[in-house]
């Protein structure tokens, strides 16, 4: 299966290109390569026998080679008189039959349809930037008029976005189909900071216009093509091969280990994408073998978005414990198949060794590392789309643990994910009476219309969650004075449903209600997560502002806990949770009158820009006097227990928590067979005062 690199870097703009050209200086011709590096694509669409315009041929070699080869109809044209003359007294002698003529590639006088291809080195690329493009569009112009029909031009071009736009444009507006070769770059000089591409545009005359554009991509002199739709397409394909042309000379030619250089590999013929690979290297004075130069580590499927895999901190931490000069970490993507570890070594092979470190012999053997030796397993069980959240699915998926989990994961953001739940088997109880009852292995690849699988309410997967549900500690939930006292829950953010169904089925005399926004979110975690609300568990469907300022208007009803568990959608904000607005002073003066006097607030916040987080933690402290923190190990979320007055549970914390724990495991209702696995005390171990 072919490959195509996709990476994020931009090379449209002008501050870019014009650092090249100052660069690059008077040795233009040097960076299109000779004859050796373009005869394969020359040779693909310049017959021997044709007649060839070289336009603007400058003092290149190029058409000296091929009149050696044995092309002798060629016409080399440049406005330079100086160019001109020198070139023909070079070629008196040895090639009598070339001849370079001063004239004007814009107005020339031969006839039209008299040539079968006009050829071109940098002449384009040169005079793009003169009058605002109207020198090479003239120059285009007068190169249709001389062609053919069939005839083609071949454009050798650096393909700077202006240009290429300019030129494509020009000629699918005529109705002329194109091509475009990315040619494979040389590895070139270490010292050269610049490594781009070289691209080859080749554009045929048609009789009668083709109604519909011909847009062709290729890799290589003789790579499959690509069709695309959209000159914008093709582009876009331009630069992401220029991108990935800088990322290899930057990897070939450095290590930097607190860089997170990444790209994505996209499928060649459907442009999905199919593999992102980050590059992770060893810190500069790190003792690592020899032997151990480069290495290239497969995470499972499903594990993508694990510290150890998706954070900076977790990648380090990978790469020192395989203790390889660079580690190139593999992370597959949803909606693609791979058969086994085989099969995806053998498709990341031919792209890796572009990856490696500097200095690393060619013929060094580049190992892949796994957890197990297995790609993991990952089974989409829905899809659907949310007019507010976008297009999601929900996936089952082994974890390295060889438990299986499900997920809700917005694809918006798909390296996120939104709701998570393990999954046991239905059967298990009487799989044991049954001999011939097959068990769930972990090695196995269970689906859902051949295995009965349920949601385990008793197990939060996500740490925060656990940290929330200890924080009731603070209310003294579980202690002999508090026997028999209800306590009434408010929570805004409902995802797959496991906070409020683990509070239901767990804490003793505790109602909930759950505001949500997304009547799809609803839905998916009735069907999919075992929600099952009822007297206890109630949903109101809306805005959660909105429930909290009504309910303080209504009056009259006050909560012993609220709390919000609400991601924002917002991705230009430096914090995902919660959105701005819930911790405006407003509303956090809100919350407060809505807490009984010994009431907690708790917030889970995720918060990236350091600033925004000290502006929200001054907010919240002007709200609420005193405030207990607990920063979740691996994750950017730090939960905040927030209470009205003086927290008199500290001192018999311990106490607390041993009475929370008891109180968990001994109030497992009707609606749960499951029991509650989390352990209070270790949560609270590092709760901090403010």
């Amino acid at each position: 299966m072919s490959l195509l690199p996709r990476t994020a870097e931009e090379f449209s703009s002008a501050e870019y290109w014009e650092r090249f050209f100052k660069k690059r200086g008077e040795k233009a011709f040097e960076w299109y390569g000779d004859y050796n590096k373009l005869c394969g694509v020359l040779h693909k669409y310049i017959k021997v026998q044709d007649k060839v315009l070289v336009v603007g041929c400058g003092n290149s070699e190029l058409s000296e080679q091929m009149y050696d080869v044995g092309y002798k109809h060629l016409t080399n044209i440049d406005i330079s008189e100086t160019v001109v003359t020198h070139m023909n007294q070079r070629n008196a002698e040895r090639r009598p039959g070339l001849t370079f003529q001063q004239v004007d590639a814009t107005q020339t006088p031969y006839e039209e349809a008299s040539y079968q291809a006009a050829l071109d080195k940098g002449t384009l690329d040169a005079m793009a930037s003169e009058e605002e493009g109207a020198l090479a569009r003239g120059m285009l112009t007068e190169v249709g008029r001389v062609l053919s029909v069939g005839g083609r031009y071949v454009c050798v071009t650096l393909a700077q976005e202006s240009v290429i736009k300019l030129a494509v444009e020009h000629f699918v507006q005529l109705g002329w189909a194109v091509r475009l070769h990315c040619l494979q770059e040389e590895s070139g000089k270490e010292e050269d900071s610049f490594a781009l591409p070289v691209f080859v545009l080749v554009c045929t005359k048609f009789r009668q216009p083709m109604p519909t554009p011909i847009l062709e991509m290729c890799l290589g002199e003789d790579g499959a093509p690509t069709r695309l739709a959209r000159v914008a397409e093709l582009l876009s394909a331009v630069r992401e091969h220029q991108a990935y042309s800088v990322l290899k000379k930057r990897l070939r030619t450095s290590t930097d280990a607190s860089s997170n250089l990444s790209l994505t590999l996209c499928h060649a013929k459907t442009g999905l994408p199919r593999y992102t690979l980050t590059v992770q290297d060893c810190p500069p004075g790190a003792k690592v073998p020899r032997s151990n130069q480069f290495a290239i580590f497969i995470v499972p499927q499903g594990s993508e978005t694990a510290w150890l895999y998706s954070s900076g901190e977790g990648r380090r931490q990978l790469a020192a414990s395989a203790n390889f000069r660079r580690l190139v970490i593999a992370a597959m993507h949803r909606n693609q198949e791979y058969t086994d570890m085989q099969a995806v070594q053998s498709e990341l092979s031919p792209m890796v060794m572009d990856l490696a470190p500097p200095g690393m012999p060619a013929n060094q053997q580049v190992p892949f590392l796994s957890v197990g030796g297995n790609l993991g397993w990952r089974e989409e069980v829905s899809r659907g789309v949310s007019e507010l959240s976008g297009e999601y699915c929900v996936e089952n998926v082994k974890g390295e643990d060889g438990e299986l989990y499900r997920r809700l994961v917005f694809l918006s953001n798909a390296a996120l994910v939104q709701s998570e739940s393990r999954l046991v088997s239905s059967n298990t109880a009487s799989s044991h009476k049954k001999k011939n009852k097959k068990k769930i292995k972990p090695t196995a690849a269970p689906t859902t219309s051949s295995t009965s699988l349920s949601v385990d309410s008793g197990f939060l997967c996500c740490a925060h969650h656990e940290v929330m549900v200890a924080g009731l500690t603070v209310l003294g939930v579980g202690t002999p004075e508090n026997k028999d006292v209800p306590v009434s829950v408010l929570l805004v953010g409902l995802g797959g449903g496991g906070l409020p169904q683990f509070l239901r089925d767990f804490v003793p005399d505790v109602t909930v209600e759950v505001v949500e926004l997304d009547p799809v979110v609803m839905q998916v975690a009735k069907e999919w997560f075992g929600f099952r609300p009822d007297e206890r568990l109630t949903v109101t469907l809306g805005d959660g502002l909105e429930r909290i300022c009504a309910l303080e208007k209504e009056g009259g009803r006050l909560f012993d806990v609220i709390m919000f568990d609400v991601d924002n959608k917002d991705s230009t904000v430096g914090m995902s949770c919660p959105p701005a607005a819930f911790v405006e002073p407003l509303i956090l003066q809100k919350v407060c009158r809505l807490l009984t006097p010994r009431g907690v607030f708790i917030l889970n916040l995720v918060c990236r820009d350091s600033v925004l987080r000290k502006s929200v933690r001054e907010r919240v402290s002007a709200a609420f006097p005193t405030i207990l923190s607990r920063k979740v190990e691996g994750e950017v979320n730090e939960v905040l227990l927030c209470s009205r007055g003086a927290a008199r549970i500290l001192p018999s914390l311990n106490e607390a928590a041993k009475s929370l724990q008891s109180a968990l495991s001994s109030n497992r209702t009707g609606t749960s067979s499951s029991r509650p696995h989390i352990d209070i005390a270790e949560l609270l171990k590092d709760l901090k005062v403010e």
